[in-house]
């Protein structure tokens, strides 16, 4: 008798189907099986293919795992009446499913994809917002979606983060009046650029904190009125050179003010576009 083929059916890339298909083989001493993957089916004509082709076969299974209702049914129904062993793995699966959730299933192939590179794209975005942030490697500015700019405790770094976890990739750059700008700030795109400014009273608060957070006293220059105006005066003229847009993030959220550098990178993208 000849090997066991297995033909593998999905509307999408058919993964699941064919690592369903393999663990269960090995149970059987590891039997030495053909396997045939038909990913993205979509069609009736390809499913009577793949039935015959099965029909042909001396020893052959069909697992599937497709989301369409009439393609679903009708590769059940012919392999059925071809005498091919059939393994839906989605319909019993989706059936309980809307049993628990009590609402019908969307039936969009393909999701469970979508969904995995939406996660690995997020995971790539705070990778990039740790890596570049707080000014540690400047070559990454121009490889960001969005490079947030300001003095210390406006918010940079949890404004990044918020934002990576919506998969745009952001760098920050502290301004310190002592320190000069990377060079690469210069060559990013203005339009990918945001300024963060405080009041100089709402800075104060929040340093003084932080300074009593790490056991320092308020008396240090860090938390001052005179080194806080400084260094706002600093960054906004940094801000002036650089010709980029401004949020003042006094008393906001960090989402708040995460939507707010999104609405100035969208309306950035569309004058790229020359929409109005």
């Amino acid at each position: 008798m000849g090997e066991p083929v297995v033909f593998i059916v999905s509307d999408s890339l058919g993964e699941t189907a064919e690592l369903v298909a393999r663990a269960a083989a090995s149970q059987f001493n590891g039997h030495r099986s053909t396997f045939h993957r038909f990913p993205y089916v979509d069609r009736m004509e390809t499913v009577d293919e793949i039935v015959e082709r099965a029909r042909r076969e001396e020893r052959s299974l069909i697992v599937h795992t497709l989301i369409l209702e009439d393609l679903r049914r009708a590769l059940n129904e012919k392999a059925q009446a071809a005498g091919v062993p059939v393994v839906d793995i989605m319909g019993p699966m989706m059936a309980a499913w809307m049993r628990v959730a009590e609402r019908p299933p969307r039936l969009q192939p393909g999701l469970r994809h979508r969904l995995d590179e939406e996660y690995f794209r997020r995971v790539e975005a705070v990778e990039f917002a740790v890596k570049y942030d707080d000014g540690k490697d400047p070559r990454g500015l121009l490889q960001a979606d969005i490079v947030l700019l300001g003095v210390s405790r406006t918010s940079k770094t949890p404004v990044s983060m918020y934002l990576a976890h919506r998969m745009y990739k952001v760098a920050n750059v502290p301004l310190i009046p002592e320190v000069e700008p990377p060079p690469e700030l210069y060559k990013v795109p203005r339009n990918r650029l945001v300024g963060l400014i405080i009041r100089p009273d709402a800075l104060q608060r929040i340093r003084r904190e932080r300074l009593k957070a790490i056991g320092l006293g308020e008396d240090s220059s860090y938390g001052s009125m005179q080194r806080i105006q400084e260094e706002l005066a600093y960054a906004q003229r940094i801000f002036r050179e650089l010709g980029c847009p401004v949020i003042d993030v006094t008393n906001k959220a960090v989402e708040e003010t995460a939507n707010q550098v999104l609405a100035i990178l969208a309306r950035g993208e569309r004058r790229e576009h020359g929409d109005p």
